[in-house]
């Protein structure tokens, strides 16, 4: 089955739910490139009679199609990379949650008190973000074909740039460790079923990275060292530019202390790695692969909580004292 008609069947499937998410218009997007391709090709010489035919002008700004095309693509995958954030953020934090606030998490969503909801809502994330991110991907590879242009390809750049790529995002990557966490509970119980395969923690010289083969052959790597301390992460966190290093290290290059936290960070702060400035406000706290890697190195876990547990102490020591001279006017 070609792309496109998986993606109508996927559309209608869709559409039937209460919850109509957003999704690329693939469908749409074709109508214009199909309506631009034509208008090119009106658009010739007849080389013999020296006369220039008829050229129809083509209502969306063609050449290019900057001026309906490229927004087009932009908003819809904007929207898509929203939602998927916004409901992956939901579903952890739901899985995470413990006491009193769990059961009342569980009763206002009208869940069942097990996993098995859990598991297909992160199927159905998953799925609707790699199937969006394959449409984009098809409908830029038909825009350059059609105009003989780089322009889809450095379009795809563009978004990653901006921090809208659906395989950048810190929640697929919370997703995966997820899906991992969930696989070793089956191991155990035999109970929770599988939230999507081909996907794993690989150690390579004793680097970590998670892997994963995704749909229409679409494989993530993420890599799990910090560029800062040069070890597996520790209490990972990822920059809203996506680099991902340990709370400690981001609080050391942000030049603020563990009590003060991430959000005390100056707006202008710098990504140690990409330079780009204001990351750390808005850093997510990846706690599922924070359970991941302290499960799989638990006595490298073990070494590194005593030794942060000792510079956390000495940081909230200097951090009171400070604040008691400035109480009493020292």
């Amino acid at each position: 089955m070609k792309f496109c008609k998986k993606y109508q069947v996927y559309k209608q499937v869709q559409d039937q739910k209460k919850e109509k998410l957003p999704g690329v218009g693939f469908k749409k997007l074709k109508k214009i490139l199909k309506k631009c391709r034509t208008d090119l090709q009106s658009q010739n010489v007849d080389l013999d009679n020296g006369v220039l035919n008829h050229i129809s002008t083509c209502p969306h700004s063609c050449p290019v199609c900057d001026g309906t095309f490229s927004p087009s693509v932009l908003k819809e995958i904007s929207a898509v990379i929203g939602r998927f954030n916004e409901r992956a953020q939901k579903l952890l934090e739901l899985h995470l949650a413990s006491g009193f606030r769990k059961y009342f998490m569980w009763f206002k969503d009208k869940l069942q008190g097990n996993h098995v909801d859990l598991i297909q809502e992160g199927k159905d994330l998953v799925t609707y973000a790699i199937i969006n991110t394959v449409a984009m991907r098809k409908i830029l590879q038909k825009y350059d074909k059609i105009h003989y242009s780089k322009q889809g390809l450095a379009f795809e750049s563009q978004a990653q740039d901006m921090h809208i790529g659906i395989l950048q995002s810190p929640w697929l990557c919370e997703l995966m460790a997820f899906h991992i966490n969930l696989r070793e509970l089956k191991a155990k119980s035999r109970k929770a079923p599988a939230l999507f395969e081909e996907c794993s923690l690989i150690f390579n010289d004793g680097k970590p990275s998670l892997s994963c083969e995704l749909f229409d052959s679409i494989k993530v790597d993420i890599d799990l060292t910090c560029s800062i301390c040069l070890d597996i992460v520790f209490e990972p966190v990822s920059l809203t530019c996506h680099h991902i290093l340990c709370y400690l290290c981001a609080c050391k290059a942000a030049s603020v202390t563990i009590v003060d936290g991430l959000k005390a960070a100056d707006h202008k702060g710098k990504c140690p790695l990409c330079r780009e400035a204001g990351v750390y406000e808005g850093a997510v706290h990846l706690e599922e692969l924070n359970i991941l890697l302290s499960r799989s190195c638990p006595e490298y876990w073990e070494e590194r909580l005593k030794a942060e547990r000792a510079e956390r102490i000495q940081q909230a020591k200097e951090y009171w004292e400070s604040q008691c001279r400035a109480f009493m006017g020292v």
